[in-house]
């Protein structure tokens, strides 16, 4: 069995702690990997330190030559990455390679933005005092970056957090998940196969200890972190001084009105429902279809889902497969189970073998159960009638998350109104809050987050802005 080593400052190392990384699927063991400590983490923080000069210096067609050359090696080993994926994530091959085309294109994307990086002319004359005098702001790298990727998307989230990093000429240091480090590993040796100054990154899995240090050091600059409210509100009280983005989670709204196209709005209900099994933070957990057309929505979908295929994620044909860990699967069962004793109906699915949950529709929930007010990350969607739109807002807006909410419309009045009075960071029309390409502002508000990512968005937040005021003699 392989052991992945260590990613310290571009030098790979075989460490003596190892975890073995398993299937969710069956269990079997993939690979060993080496769990970073203390001392090494303090060898890649000065290896980013000694490299930060070169990097903040650095000409932008460098920096772009560089991530192209990231995403060029990324797509040369396209198949590897996602069958990668599909093992330790328990990714459905097909969504696996399309994280990794994603992943591609989140490179891609940063090769530009560093051409075009922000800086502002000031006309300083709108006063007596600023006569004679302009002004020149630009943004300069704000120093090492921490950041913390999830189990979820384990390349391409990783990747919103290095990409952005080279392009704005910052050093990062990541903790992937224990769950699912194998990937970002590969990812660190396709960076190092470019031009890329060594200490530039470090990928560490880590010990709880170790990966806390990344929260709490004032070495680090910017804490960049991806996965649970509790975790990412907790890190941002322990962080001191640091500018800290968080991206959290949702239980994300979907309205289908009397207007919409039903045959268009279906299916891509049951994808932002389902796929992954539902473990993604904008993943479609509520559904508020008008009272005209609920009862065709409702068995349509009931349909159309119980023809997904369960099974194993090598499978091209595979549409749902396990969760990440028989804790999660059986988390989710309890709360259906809590729901279905409230008073909940199950439409479709409703059952757990090992580490997989069938796609489940329940109906008849109010806002107080779990299945409505928390997080699910599990292929479960709550369906449920309205009779006006503004109390589908509302049913929406009743959320403790806020990251993003989908509209199916073909009214302009509705889609303005759900604009400007949804409480979430995205509003989508005629689509789900699942949908995300990765150059778009993404984050959320209230226990989803805080700040945005996407990566111009991301490299703007890893640099700080200085002014030169000139006089003009």
């Amino acid at each position: 069995m392989k052991t992945y080593p260590a990613c310290i400052g571009g030098t790979f190392k075989t460490l003596p702690e190892t975890i073995e990384v398993c299937s969710p699927y069956d269990g079997q063991p993939i690979a060993l990997c080496s769990l970073a400590g203390t001392n090494e983490l303090e060898e890649a923080i000065a290896a980013a330190q000694s490299v930060e000069k070169e990097l903040a210096n650095m000409p932008s067609y460098v920096r772009s030559e560089i991530l192209n050359g990231i995403a060029e090696g990324m797509t040369k080993e396209r198949t590897h990455l996602a069958s990668l994926l599909a093992q330790e994530a328990c990714k459905p091959i097909k969504y696996a390679l399309g994280e990794v085309d994603r992943a591609i294109q989140t490179f891609r994307v940063a090769a530009e933005e560093c051409k075009r990086l922000p800086t502002e002319y000031i006309s300083l004359d709108w006063t007596p005092a600023g006569e004679g005098k302009e002004g020149l702001v630009k943004y300069f790298p704000i120093g090492l970056v921490a950041g913390i990727s999830p189990f979820n998307f384990p390349l391409n989230l990783a990747g919103h957090k290095i990409a952005p990093a080279i392009a704005a000429g910052c050093p990062i240091i990541l903790k992937p998940a224990r769950s699912t480090p194998l990937s970002a590993l590969e990812l660190a040796r396709i960076a190092y196969s470019t031009p890329l100054p060594h200490g530039a990154l470090s990928i560490l899995p880590m010990d709880r200890v170790s990966g806390n240090q990344l929260v709490t050091d004032p070495r680090f600059k910017l804490l960049s972190f991806t996965g649970s409210p509790a975790v990412g509100w907790k890190m941002k009280e322990m962080a001191g001084r640091k500018r800290v983005v968080l991206e959290l989670g949702g239980n994300a709204g979907v309205i289908v009105t009397p207007s919409a196209d039903i045959e268009w709005a279906l299916p891509k209900c049951i994808s932002g429902a389902f796929a992954y099994s539902g473990q993604v933070c904008i993943h479609t957990q509520r559904i508020y279809i008008h009272q005209s057309i609920f009862n065709p929505f409702i068995e349509r979908m009931a349909e159309l889902t119980q023809r997904l295929k369960v099974g194993d994620p090598m499978d091209p044909q595979t549409d749902i497969s396990a969760m990440i860990d028989q804790e999660n699967a059986l988390r989710v069962e309890e709360w259906v189970n809590e729901s279905l004793k409230g008073g909940a109906k199950i439409v479709t699915g409703g059952h757990r073998k090992g580490n997989i949950y069938e796609p489940t529709i329940l109906t008849g929930t109010n806002a107080g159960m779990k299945v409505c007010s928390h997080e699910v990350f599990g292929p479960i969607v709550i369906v449920e009638p309205y009779s006006h739109f503004e109390e589908a807002i509302n049913a929406v807006n009743d959320s403790p998350f806020g990251l993003q909410a989908g509209i199916f419309t073909n009214q302009l009045d509705e889609e303005w109104f759900a604009f400007n009075n949804l409480d979430v960071g995205g509003v989508i029309i005629n689509d789900v809050p699942t949908f995300r390409v990765d150059h778009m502002p993404y984050g959320g508000i209230k226990e989803s987050g805080f700040g945005r990512e996407g990566v111009k968005y991301a490299i703007h937040d890893m640099m700080e802005p200085k002014l030169l005021v000139r006089a003009m003699r």
